[in-house]
């Protein structure tokens, strides 16, 4: 019997604003407002409030954040999730997490540190991601 990942959040994912697609390969620094999805190749940094989900052809290598994740392929960074982080079944995460809420489904490779932080810390405490100079802005 297949497994099948049950999402904490109960979003669209098919509402997503932007999408990266598998043929696409992006480096540099990415600032968006609401929300994005890459399932191509990226390198760089990527900040945003809103909700960013990786797909599972993704590869990414990025010191990431944002509001929300959800990350079914690979990353190769540190993440800072300010309200939930979900690593789906075929994620793999190779960096340190902080989020406020976390869910890990069976079969995800995680290699790196997690640390548990309130919304209302993730302002004060975390480190922010870099500014870039000249951002893409969605």
């Amino acid at each position: 019997m297949a497994h099948q990942d049950t999402h904490l959040l109960h979003l669209d994912y098919n509402l997503v604003d932007t999408t990266f697609d598998r043929h696409t390969k992006f480096e540099g620094d990415l600032v968006f407002e609401h929300s994005l999805k890459i399932n191509g190749t990226f390198k760089g940094t990527i900040k945003s409030p809103g909700f960013l989900y990786i797909g599972e052809s993704a590869v990414v290598e990025a010191d990431i954040e944002a509001g929300v994740l959800i990350l079914e392929g690979e990353v190769k960074g540190n993440i800072i999730a300010r309200d939930r982080a979900e690593l789906m079944s075929t994620a793999r995460l190779y960096g340190d997490l902080e989020t406020a809420k976390l869910q890990i489904c069976d079969g995800v490779v995680f290699e790196g540190k997690c640390r548990m932080i309130k919304n209302e810390q993730a302002a004060a405490e975390s480190k922010p991601v870099a500014q870039p100079a000249g951002p893409v802005r969605i």
